[in-house]
């Protein structure tokens, strides 16, 4: 009598009956004990600055190592995380009597103060009497176990909403979009640009220097500075000083000016300006920019004059 043969199972039927086949599929989520939850917030109490505080940070736990199962090492491809998972709330309260455009400089640090990185924030037009809120991320990834144990409020600076640079994208009503780049410094010579950009639909023309005021914290006049036409008196880097020029600025077009000075210190007490009210032209409307000149005991700001913007 012949013999029955033996059923054979296929093989994908095996590793599905047996639990050792060392599979798994990507993004499943284990939620048994030991599994990965969100990072953890802590709430903080900070008396903030200027009306900003933060009222909570969140920094991830420190990854655990790879296992051994069976005696091979799981070594999967990491995946590369958006950002490092450190961040902070934050709240901005406006008590003045106007509204106001906040730029905040957050500082990421360890636990021994050590900045490892620094955050600008631009909270705009936040009304009198009212509160805003927000969150700041540590840009990029931060691998391992994150040195960063705290977040700060370092800097704050407040201008009239009104009186705010535009955001990139915004066109004033004015029709005009002034601006202030992150400037250059060497061997004590500093040097930032204005910029103007005529965002509007008809021809806007300049002809002579941006128009300034200095204005301290309070954002009050700052005395015994000198504004000079030209920045002859100050260097000969920054180059020759030439007369102003008419320039006429169709839609689109654009034209540079630039602040220079020195931050020697000498006898004297330093000046520093952490405003500067710019007016494009004689009536225009006015904008502040927060750039901090560190005057030193110069007594003098030199103003380069208008000029078409190098393609």
């Amino acid at each position: 009598m012949r013999r029955p043969a033996p059923l054979l199972l296929p093989a994908l039927a095996v590793c599905l009956l047996l639990t050792a086949c060392g599979t798994e599929r990507a993004g499943t989520q284990d939620n048994g004990p030991g599994a990965a939850g969100p990072p953890p917030r802590t709430q903080v109490t900070d008396p903030g600055i200027d009306g900003v505080r933060i009222t909570a940070v969140t920094l991830p736990a420190a990854s655990p190592s790879p296992s051994r199962r069976g005696g091979v090492r799981a070594e999967p491809f990491p995946a590369v995380p958006a950002d490092s998972g450190i961040s902070a709330a934050y709240e901005v309260t406006n008590e003045g009597t106007e509204a106001l455009t906040y730029t905040i400089l957050f500082s990421f640090t360890t636990s021994s103060g050590e900045v490892m990185d620094n955050q600008r924030e631009t909270v705009r037009a936040v009304g009198p009497g009212k509160t805003v809120r927000g969150t700041v991320k540590l840009g990029g990834p931060a691998p391992g176990p994150s040195p960063v144990t705290r977040v700060k409020v370092s800097k704050v600076t407040k201008v009239p909403a009104d009186e705010a640079p535009a955001e990139a994208g915004d066109c004033p009503s004015s029709g005009i979009r002034v601006t202030a780049d992150e400037g250059d410094a060497a061997m004590g010579l500093r040097v930032v640009g204005l910029h103007l950009e005529n965002c509007g639909t008809g021809a806007y023309t300049v002809n002579g220097y941006p128009l300034l005021e200095l204005l301290d914290d309070a954002r009050e006049p700052v005395d015994g500075v000198r504004i000079l036409q030209g920045s002859g008196e100050i260097t000969t880097g920054a180059g020759p000083d030439e007369p102003p020029r008419p320039v006429t600025l169709k839609p689109g077009e654009k034209a540079t000016a630039s602040l220079v000075w020195r931050n020697t210190t000498d006898f004297g007490t330093p000046v520093n300006v952490p405003y500067v009210r710019v007016r494009a032209k004689a009536g225009a409307a006015p904008v502040t920019v927060t750039h901090h000149l560190d005057l030193g005991t110069t007594g003098k700001l030199g103003v380069r004059p208008w000029k078409r913007a190098e393609e």
